[in-house]
């Protein structure tokens, strides 16, 4: 899947220039052979000006894929079952099959934005699922990306999460792209002005209960001092390609290490681990905890915290035993070892 480079220099006026036929044909060429593609369509100016170029894209190649248009309405707003119905006449409209998804049951009282979006992705690979596509395509733009950057920044992420959204992923089991990750958002309102389409406006995405739409008050304040959504995006772009060169090398360390334990006692060396760059320590004990824990993911601070206490104990030959998201590490010897770490108890 090819999008447009984050470093390509742009004016302002093709920052607000509709995304042409011949942009949609780059965007979309990965889709030439599929049988089926579905769309995830909210009724938004994002997502149905992609729904606009794929259904103008497939018709100018006069043949296949099928498309399917799914709406997740999660039940939460009056408005979003008018939304559905207004996506599926355009979809029909544009010779595209529809499919309205609705989150039914109770709703949690708190972590909502999470778990709708959680619920959304679940549905959407059911789809796909149904249908027999290979993976969903979702419309997330430049400014998304600037805006996860910035959230993740807030929260403390390392330099994966500072990457961003990635234009190929993977989420329980679905593989997700994001064509329109280079394109920002007023291109693809210009592109459904030009064809005249109108589209619903989510009062949520400027509710200021939620982070993301705080951030999205800042963005003007931001790009006023350089840091607009382009900006943000080649940053995470950077990243993103900083991250994977890093990954290389733990890859790397992982088989050194592995090398040194021929004859030995179960484990990694410590004085060999100790030697490496903190960066490639710090993931390559994210990888041992990830294997054997039954936690869910460590937090990025206490595996840094638990790097430091090993460094300090090799150094001083002193043991050390630490629990950490399901998994006990445990350097005695000169080696350490990481398995999975007993059941707690539960409390009383």
């Amino acid at each position: 899947m090819r999008t447009s480079s984050h470093d390509t220099p742009r004016t302002p006026d093709a920052d607000a220039a509709p995304v042409s036929a011949g942009e949609a044909r780059q965007l979309f060429a990965g889709w030439a052979d599929e049988a089926v593609v579905v769309l995830a369509v909210s009724g938004g100016p994002d997502s149905l000006a992609l729904m606009w170029l794929a259904a103008r894209w497939r018709r100018a190649r006069k043949r296949g894929p099928e498309l399917v248009a799914v709406t997740v309405d999660h039940g939460l707003r009056p408005e979003a079952a008018r939304e559905a119905r207004e996506v599926k006449r355009l979809a029909a409209e544009w010779g595209i099959l529809h499919r309205t998804a609705r989150w039914r049951g109770e709703k949690p009282a708190t972590g909502l934005p999470a778990a709708a979006r959680a619920v959304r992705y679940a549905l959407l690979g059911e789809a796909a699922r149904r249908h027999g596509a290979a993976f969903v395509v979702t419309a997330h733009t430049q400014d998304d990306q600037a805006e996860t950057v910035l959230m993740r920044l807030l929260r403390g992420s390392g330099l994966g999460g500072l990457g961003g959204m990635a234009e190929v992923s993977t989420r329980d089991g679905v593989t997700l792209l994001r064509p329109l990750l280079g394109i920002g958002k007023s291109r693809l309102i210009a592109t459904l002005r030009r064809a005249g389409i109108g589209y619903a406006d989510d009062p949520t995405n400027s509710d200021p209960h939620y982070t993301r739409a705080r951030l999205r008050t800042l963005m003007p304040h931001l790009a006023a001092e350089g840091a607009d959504a382009r900006s943000l995006a080649r940053l995470a772009a950077r990243l993103a390609r900083a991250d994977a060169a890093l990954e290389v090398m733990t890859d790397g360390a992982a088989r050194y290490l592995a090398s040194r334990h021929a004859g030995q006692r179960p484990g990694i060396e410590a004085t060999a681990f100790a030697g490496l760059a903190e960066e490639i320590r710090v993931r390559l004990l994210i990888r041992a905890i990830a294997a054997v824990g039954h936690e869910g993911p460590a937090e990025l601070g206490k595996v840094e915290a638990l790097v430091a206490a090993l460094a300090e104990a090799t150094l001083s030959g002193a043991p050390l035993k630490r629990t950490l998201a399901g998994a006990m590490v445990r350097l005695e010897r000169g080696r350490i070892e990481v398995r999975a770490a007993p059941p707690r108890r539960p409390r009383r």
